[in-house]
């Protein structure tokens, strides 16, 4: 069954791909992106009826309610793909754990405001829908592969 999602960061490379494949079956989708310039292929994309460009940034609230009014304006919403990702070095061996912090929060914000957005459009609209984190939002880059309990861990598991 096709409906509306929302993909954040979809303006160009894995964000993007998602952006593609989403489409291809039929969906619709509102691309949240914080870099304007990237968006410049959807005006024109072949399936341009099917896309919606919101400018934000994924961790501010009102972008995030901008693109799920978008994607909901032209289908049920069905699905929200947190692919927004800043990176960043931060390492606890050589930053200050306010640094790490900083590239924590940028990456895990955008996270938890697209999942508690989605998660309060589908409760209101009574269906369910999909969450999902792509991989270069997840928590296991630079900044946890040098923590030195991080290596610990790993050897442990050896």
């Amino acid at each position: 069954m096709s409906g509306s999602f929302v993909v954040t960061g979809g303006g160009r490379g894995v964000g993007r791909a998602i952006v593609e494949r989403l489409i291809s079956d039929g969906n619709s989708v509102a691309v949240l992106e914080l870099d304007d310039s990237a968006l410049a292929w959807l005006d024109t994309h072949v399936a341009r009826s099917q896309l919606a460009a919101v400018v934000g940034n994924a961790s501010d609230v009102v972008a995030a309610n901008e693109a799920a009014h978008r994607a909901e304006s032209v289908g049920p919403l069905r699905g929200w793909v947190n692919n927004a990702a800043v990176f960043r070095d931060a390492a606890l061996d050589t930053h200050s754990s306010e640094e790490v912090l900083e590239v924590i929060n940028l990456n895990l914000a955008p996270v938890v405001v697209g999942c508690a957005t989605a998660l309060l459009r589908f409760q209101a609209a009574g269906n369910g829908g999909s969450m999902v984190a792509s991989p270069a939002t997840r928590l296991n880059g630079p900044c946890v592969a040098r923590c030195p309990m991080a290596q610990l861990r790993r050897l442990s598991k050896d």
